[in-house]
């Protein structure tokens, strides 16, 4: 096992006003409001990357709604797959 090289009375004396935090986004109320919280869960099973063809708007209106639209993509998947389910 290797040794901390973190100099942990230099972290303890540092007072919060000379922590900087330049390289962090602010916290947004917004941001707790799009959280998933999964403690106490069974973890997610892991996904498999696929080639997948798509015609182009398609995947480009996805895309256009910002980061995320490929965990979007598979949300729809999963809705459509369940509600297929149900019926069989």
């Amino acid at each position: 096992m290797s040794k901390s090289q973190t100099n942990w009375a230099r972290l303890a004396a540092q007072k919060e006003k000379d922590i900087d935090l330049s390289d962090i986004p602010e916290i947004a109320p917004q941001m707790f409001a799009k959280a998933v919280v999964r403690n106490g869960l069974k973890p997610l099973p892991p996904k498999a990357q696929v080639t997948l063809r798509v015609d182009r708007d398609v995947l480009e209106w996805f895309k256009d709604l910002g980061q995320g639209y490929q965990t979007r993509i598979n949300a729809l998947l999963r809705a459509y797959m369940d509600a297929h389910k149900a019926r069989t």
